[in-house]
C-alpha cells in the first residue's frame, strides 16, 4: 500500500486512494518495521554517490560512501555526479516503471529539478 499511479499511464489517473500527486505522510499503514511510506509517494534522495554496479557502498546506505553533512553531501559536486534515489514515487505504475519498492535505485543528479523527488527525515529514537 503506497500512493502509486494508478489506471492506465499516463492516460487514465484514478488517484486512488485520491491524491493525484503526491500525498500527506502517514496515509497509509507501517510497515513491519513501523516505518511509514517506504516506497511510493517520492523518490528518496540519498547522499549515496550512484554507480551502475552498486561499487559505492553495500545497500545504498547514506554512509557508505561519504559523510552527509546536515544539508547534504560533503564532496563538492559537479554538473555530471549523479547520488542513488530509492523507492518509487506516485507516477509508478505497473505498465510503466514497476520501481516501487524499497530496493529500487536509480541515479538522479544534484541540479536536476522533478515533482516527484524527496528527502526523509529522520529522527534518533
Amino acid at each position: 500500500m503506497a500512493n502509486t499511479w494508478h489506471g492506465r499511464f499516463r492516460f487514465e489517473n484514478l488517484a486512488w486512494p485520491g491524491f493525484t500527486r503526491t500525498c500527506p505522510m502517514k496515509r497509509f499503514p507501517p510497515n513491519g518495521y513501523g516505518l511509514y511510506d517506504v516506497t511510493g509517494n517520492v523518490w528518496e534522495w540519498r547522499t549515496t554517490p550512484w554507480s551502475a554496479d552498486h561499487s559505492t557502498g553495500s545497500a545504498d546506505r547514506a554512509d557508505a560512501a561519504q559523510p552527509a553533512t546536515c544539508c547534504g553531501p560533503s564532496i563538492p559536486m559537479g554538473e555530471h555526479d549523479r547520488f542513488v534515489m530509492k523507492g518509487g514515487s506516485h507516477l509508478c505504475a505497473p505498465s510503466y516503471c514497476r520501481r516501487y519498492r524499497p530496493a529500487a535505485r536509480q541515479g538522479h543528479g544534484p541540479r536536476d529539478s522533478t515533482s516527484h523527488l524527496g528527502f526523509r527525515c529522520v529522527q534518533t529514537a
